[in-house]
Formats: structure tokens, C-alpha cells, sequence
């Protein structure tokens, strides 16, 4: 087992994984830009580290700046956390190269469903439904012209994004064209791959995902699946688990498609299959594969009495958590609710400010990046989440 872990990350996913360190006698090393300098995570760490300046781009997408920090404090593993490197294939081949563990898939998981468009290959060739799209488009009149054979409404889509990031619905041509230089310039900024492709928009579905574990040598678990249909801006607001109103037939098929598809590429550790529902024909269609931890992975916890962020330390360390996990079955059901800091006159647009005085209730499991009654530093910043859970109950 390692003896330390640096976090890749900040913030809520930070000040999570290393708490599950602690538990488990890990020391933990945090790191940081300026601007995070006081933060929760950075005074829970046993050690932190600066990367660099503000921008994500000095700090926490500096590769060779995380890599120095693993070799100044001798920590032999990394936890990317969600965002930022946690399905980057190059960070994690640097890491495997400096002989630093990845603690999550491998780069060849990651190469297979790190990029939308090659995922929806592997889903095709697995079986699994799939939405009328294109290939990556070079160009927007190519855009155009496959939008018309695809049919209005379209969703344009980035095809190394992820977290509602780099994608863009758009109801006819115009929209398209308006939306396409857009799209691009926001998914070069936030993922460095400016390939977009186009997939069909269904305004009455559901999104449903499957949360999958993988053993990296053909086994891998459906852990149930999770609702996450409520979303404003393409950004998931309410997860619940189990997904209410499906039949025992669509639930196993849905879990089958999900461990068929890891299976297909021997998946390790913990992956997210996600899926468009519709509960009219209650059918479903392949979306994506999110190859990290989910930020609604809480729920999925809540109801199995596991912790899926020791479960990825154990695998990466050489461990079979599912082996040794014994009998799993899900148990009454959880609903996460995402708390943002926003302001509702400018059409809820992220707000920065100072915070005098938080109080969270004391019945649910709540993440944040921020504690109880904490006074003196303004760490609410633009985009900055506090995830309130409640804990499972029956349904």
C-alpha cells in the first residue's frame, strides 16, 4: 500500500480524498495556485505544495509542476480528483513513465472512452444503442451540412469535454453557426482539444448513469445507476440513486450495456457509462464514459456502504477491492443536491464574494471546500460547489 498520496486537484474532491487518506493512514500532500492558498483542503493535507499562479493553466494543468511537487515530498502515488488532469492520457503516461502510480483507469482506458467520439465507436461495437451523429467535423459548414442528415435540434459537442463543459444545443442552422467557433474556442481553453462532432438532442429524455468498477483484468460491476436529469446549463443540479420509475428489465440491460462496454477494454477502477433514457419507449442510448470519479459518486457510496475512493487507492496499489468487497447489494436510496454560490437577478450567473458565516445541517453528509463557521477568508469563488447529501433512505 502507498505511504503517500498528492491530490491533483482543489477544492470539495480534494478535501474528500483526503479524508479517506486519513482514514486509511495515508499521509496526504495537497497542492495549490495562489489563489488557493487558504483553503480547506491545502490546512487538512499533512503537506501541500504551490504549483503556480491563478490561471489552471500555470497550476493545475502543469503537468511537469505536478510531477516536481510527487518528487519534492516523495509521494508515489496521485489522485486526479475530477476535472482538470483526471482523463488527461499524457499525465498519466508521464506518471507511469516517473514510475508514480495513476490512482484510476489506465491510459489505454482513458485513450479508449476519453474522447466521445472513439467511445462511441467502442459502444458501437459493443451493442449499445446509440444517437444518430457525426464524426469530429473540421469545419462548420461541414457542421452544417451534417446537421441536416442528423436532424435539428443538435447538441455541437467537444469531444474531450466533460462536467456540461464544450457543448452547445442548438436548434437550427443558425444557432450552429453561431455556436461552432464558440464551442471550440471553450473546449481548447478547458480541455486543450479543440475536435468537436455533432450527436441528435432529445428534449424528453432522461439521463441515467451506470456507476462501473473495474478489476483491469475483464471483470468489472454495475454499482447501480444514478438520475441525473435535473440540470441547469448542462450541469447536474439533483443525482439520485437508485433512478426512480424503471423496470427491473430496462435496469439489468442498462447495467449489462455498462459492464459489457468496460469489459470490451478490461477497465480498472472506478468509471461512470452515461446514458439518454427515454421513458416513452423506455429505451436508452449511449452518451459517454466519464474514466474518473463522478462528483455524484457520494450517492452511489450511500447506498452500498462502500467508499469508492479507498476502492480506486487499493486497486491502484495492486489490490482487488472487488474481491474482497464480499456480497454487494444497494441499500434504500440516496439524493445528492449540488449548493451553488449564485446570483438569481443576473440570470444565476456565478457569484464571487466574501463568506462571514456557513452553517450546514447536521443529518446530512455534506462536501464542501469550505467548513462550518469558517470566518476571515473569501474562499467562495466563481464555480466554486458545496454538495449537500442526505444519507440513504428507503424508497
Amino acid at each position: 500500500m502507498f505511504t503517500k498520496v498528492l491530490i491533483a486537484n482543489r477544492g470539495e474532491i480534494a478535501v474528500r480524498v483526503i479524508k479517506t487518506l486519513r482514514r486509511m493512514g495515508i499521509a496526504s500532500v495537497a497542492v495549490y495556485s495562489d489563489a488557493d492558498r487558504f483553503t480547506k483542503a491545502v490546512s487538512l493535507a499533512d503537506e501541500a505544495v504551490r504549483l503556480g499562479p491563478a490561471p489552471a493553466s500555470e497550476s493545475y494543468l502543469d503537468i511537469d509542476a505536478v510531477i516536481a511537487a510527487c518528487k519534492s515530498t516523495g509521494a508515489r502515488a496521485v489522485h486526479p480528483g475530477y476535472g482538470f488532469l483526471s482523463e488527461n492520457i499524457g499525465f498519466a503516461e508521464r506518471l507511469a513513465a516517473e514510475g508514480i502510480a495513476f490512482i484510476g483507469p489506465t491510459p489505454a482506458n482513458i485513450k479508449a472512452f476519453g474522447l466521445k467520439h472513439t467511445a462511441r465507436e467502442l459502444a458501437k461495437a459493443s451493442g449499445v444503442p446509440l444517437l444518430p451523429g457525426t464524426d469530429l467535423l473540421t469545419s462548420a459548414a461541414e457542421a452544417l451540412s451534417a446537421a441536416e442528415t442528423v436532424g435539428y435540434p443538435v447538441m455541437l459537442k467537444s469531444t474531450a469535454g466533460g462536467g456540461g463543459i464544450g457543448m452547445q444545443l442548438c436548434a437550427d442552422a443558425t444557432a450552429l453557426a453561431a455556436a461552432f467557433d464558440s464551442v471550440q474556442r471553450t473546449a481548447t481553453a478547458s480541455f486543450g482539444d479543440a475536435r468537436v462532432y455533432i450527436e441528435r438532442f432529445v428534449s424528453d429524455a432522461r439521463h441515467v448513469e451506470v456507476q462501473i468498477f473495474g478489476d483491469g483484468k475483464g471483470k468489472v460491476i454495475a454499482l447501480s445507476e444514478r438520475d441525473c436529469s435535473l440540470q441547469r446549463r448542462n450541469q447536474k443540479v439533483v443525482e439520485e440513486t437508485p433512478a426512480p420509475g424503471l423496470s427491473d428489465a430496462t435496469r439489468a440491460r442498462l447495467h449489462k450495456a455498462a459492464t459489457d462496454l468496460g469489459a470490451a477494454v478490461a477497465y480498472a477502477s472506478a468509471g461512470t457509462v452515461e446514458f439518454i433514457y427515454d421513458p416513452v419507449r423506455e429505451d436508452f442510448y449511449f452518451l459517454e464514459v466519464n474514466t474518473r470519479l463522478q462528483v455524484e459518486h457520494p450517492v452511489t457510496e450511500t447506498v452500498f456502504g462502500i467508499d469508492l475512493v479507498e476502492w480506486m487507492i487499493r486497486r491502484a496499489a495492486g489490490e482487488d477491492p472487488i474481491a474482497t468487497a464480499g456480497p454487494l447489494a444497494a441499500n434504500g436510496a440516496a439524493i445528492e443536491v449540488r449548493l451553488y454560490a449564485e446570483i438569481p437577478h443576473a440570470n444565476f450567473q456565478p457569484s464571487a464574494g466574501l463568506l462571514t458565516e456557513v452553517r450546514f445541517s447536521e443529518d446530512a453528509r455534506i462536501d464542501t471546500r469550505i467548513g462550518n463557521r469558517h470566518r476571515g477568508h473569501p474562499l467562495l469563488r466563481p464555480h466554486a460547489r458545496q454538495d449537500h447529501r442526505r444519507r440513504g433512505r428507503p424508497p
